[in-house]
C-alpha cells in the first residue's frame, strides 16, 4: 500500500519521499526494503512504475513526479530524519519499542498537506509509548485497526495448525501470539497459567462489594531512606463462602502515607464500605524511611467515618516468598478478580517470575522487580486466606477444587 500511495502521487506530478522507519536499523538489511521490493514485484502495475536497485527504490523516469523510498532507524538517526523534506507517507513498522522522544521529533517532520503516518506493531505492554500515544490517547484524526490471523484470507494451513497447538499446549501465551493481547507471560512466570484459566472460567469479571461482609486489605510496604525507591501496594478483598474476591488494587512509588490513606478512604467511600481490616506483613512495626511506623500510622488514621483495625502477619522465616507462591497456587481456583479494579495488580502477578541461573539452568527464587510489590501483597493475602478457610465453621460451604472447572 505504501508503494501504491507513492506511485499514485508521482503520477499526479508530486515529488517527495516515503519514509520507512524502525526503532533499530543499522543497515538496509534490517529495514523493510526487502518487503517493499517483494510487494512491488508481485504486482504488474507497481512493477511498471517503480525502479528497483540494490540500495534504492524510486519511481521510474518519465513519470510526472518523483517519489523515493527512504529507510531509517529511529534510535540513532532522529536528527537526520528531521532534515528530510516532503515526506508524503511515513510508515513505522515494528513500532512497539519506539520511545516517546522519537515520536516527539518524528511527528512534526511529517507536515506535507495530506501526508500520513502509518504505525504497525504487535502489542507487548501498556507501558509502551506507542500504545499510550496511538491507542490510549487516540484523537479524531487517527484510525485504529486491529488485524489478526482470522482477518487474513490467505492464512496458510501450516500456520493454523501451529495456532491450534499453541491454544492447547501454551494457553497462557495464546492470546498474545494470536489474538493481539498484551504479553503477560515471560519464562518462569508463577501465575500466568492460573490467570489464563481464571479468565476462561469467567472469574475475572465485575465484582460487587458486599457491604455486610468483612473487607481485608493486604499490604506490601515501601522502605527506603527517602521513601521513594519502593512501591507501596494494597489489595482490598472479601472472603465469601470459601471464595476470595480480589476487589481492587493500589500501587504507588514515592508517595506519603497520607496519600495511601487518602486512596483507601476514597475506595471505601465509592464502595459503601464503613470498616476494613488492614493486614500488614511482619515489618509493619518497622519505621519507614521517614521515621513513621506503619502499624501505628494506619491505626491512628482510623476515623468514625472510615474505621479500620490493623493486624500483623508474623514473619514466615526463610523461604517465605516461595511459601506464599505455593499457597496461592493451591487456592487459586477459589480466587475471583474484579476486572477493572484489579487490572494493575493482575498485570503484576502475571509478570512475577523466577530468577534463573542460565549457566546452571536452575531457579534462584522470585525475581525482585517492579512486579514484586503487588505480588508480595497478593501472596500475603493468599496465605491469610488459607487460615480463613481453616477457621470457617460453615460445614455446608461449597469446597473449591484445587484443579478443574468451577460449575
Amino acid at each position: 500500500m505504501a508503494a501504491v500511495v507513492g506511485l499514485k502521487c508521482a503520477l499526479k506530478g508530486q515529488t517527495g519521499i516515503i519514509l520507512c522507519c524502525r526503532e533499530f536499523m543499522n543497515s538496509l538489511d534490517e529495514s523493510s526494503m526487502a518487503e517493499v521490493k517483494a510487494a512491488i514485484l508481485s504486482d504488474p502495475w507497481l512493477s511498471d512504475g517503480w525502479d528497483i536497485g540494490e540500495k534504492y527504490i524510486r519511481t521510474k523516469e518519465g513519470i510526472a513526479g518523483r517519489v523515493d523510498f527512504k529507510f531509517a532507524g529511529l534510535r540513532h538517526n532522529l536528527d537526520s530524519i528531521k532534515s528530510k523534506a516532503s515526506i508524503i507517507l511515513c510508515w513505522v513498522d515494528e513500532a512497539e519499542p519506539v520511545a516517546d522522544e522519537a515520536w516527539v521529533k518524528l511527528i512534526p517532520t511529517v507536515r506535507e498537506h495530506g501526508s500520513e503516518i502509518w504505525v504497525t506493531w504487535n502489542p507487548e505492554t501498556k507501558r509502551s509509548s506507542t500504545h499510550k500515544r496511538f491507542r490510549e490517547n487516540a484523537t479524531e484524526d487517527m484510525k485504529i485497526i486491529e488485524l489478526n490471523w482470522r482477518d487474513n484470507p490467505w492464512f496458510p494451513e501450516v500456520l493454523d495448525d501451529e495456532r491450534k497447538r499453541d491454544r492447547l499446549a501454551r494457553p497462557e501465551q495464546y492470546d498474545h501470539i494470536w489474538e493481539g493481547d498484551f504479553a503477560t507471560v515471560i519464562e518462569g512466570a508463577y501465575y500466568a497459567e492460573k490467570l489464563t484459566l481464571a479468565k476462561r472460567q469467567g472469574r475475572i469479571c465485575k465484582l460487587p462489594v458486599d457491604p455486610l461482609m468483612s473487607v481485608r486489605v493486604y499490604h506490601d510496604l515501601a522502605f527506603s531512606s527517602s521513601d521513594k525507591a519502593d512501591a507501596y501496594a494494597m489489595w482490598p478483598t472479601q472472603a465469601i463462602n470459601r471464595q476470595m474476591n480480589w476487589l481492587g488494587y493500589y500501587e504507588s512509588v514515592g508517595q506519603s502515607l497520607d496519600y495511601h490513606v487518602g486512596w483507601m478512604r476514597d475506595w471505601m467511600h465509592r464502595n459503601g464500605v464503613r470498616s476494613v481490616e488492614h493486614v500488614l506483613p511482619h515489618d509493619g512495626t518497622r519505621p519507614d524511611g521517614l521515621g513513621n511506623q506503619y502499624k501505628d500510622y494506619w491505626e491512628a488514621a482510623s476515623t468514625p467515618e472510615f474505621q479500620w483495625t490493623v493486624r500483623i502477619i508474623p514473619n514466615q522465616g526463610k523461604g517465605a516468598a516461595m511459601q506464599r507462591i505455593n499457597v496461592a497456587h493451591k487456592n487459586f481456583n477459589a480466587f475471583w478478580f474484579d476486572e477493572e479494579g484489579t487490572e494493575g495488580g493482575r498485570e503484576a502477578i502475571a509478570h512475577y517470575h523466577e530468577r534463573r541461573d542460565a549457566d546452571r539452568e536452575i531457579g534462584l527464587g522470585p525475581e525482585h522487580d517492579w512486579s514484586s510489590h503487588g505480588s508480595d501483597a497478593f501472596g500475603l493475602g493468599a496465605t491469610d486466606f488459607e487460615d480463613i478457610l481453616a477457621s470457617m465453621t460453615q460445614t455446608n460451604a461449597p469446597m473449591i477444587p484445587e484443579y478443574g472447572t468451577i460449575a
